[in-house]
């Protein structure tokens, strides 16, 4: 029962994850983008076709040339997105 009970801890911890984690605006399909609070279908559609058109974001301001976002938006949204992995800084 105790190594039952372990393993249901660890799984519910790592379905935890994920909330924890930004959405990588650079990879996130549209159905991530969704999960992110602030984002609807309307908004995660305009983030992946801005993004077929332009390429990658470099950062996330970038958003400001996305229909539908401005900068509060953008300043709301900032801690539930990324770009990608931080570059270590020299």
């Amino acid at each position: 029962m105790n190594k039952l009970y372990r393993s249901l801890v660890a799984l519910l911890g790592l379905m935890a994850l994920p909330a924890f984690a930004a959405v990588n605006i650079n990879t996130a399909t549209q159905s991530e983008l969704e999960v992110v609070k602030g984002l609807g279908p309307a908004k995660a559609k305009a983030i992946i076709m801005y993004r077929e058109a332009n390429g990658n974001f470099k950062h996330l301001d970038e958003l400001d040339n996305v229909k539908g976002f401005g900068k509060a938006s953008i300043d709301k949204l900032k801690e539930e997105l990324s770009v990608g992995p931080e570059k270590a800084k020299k």
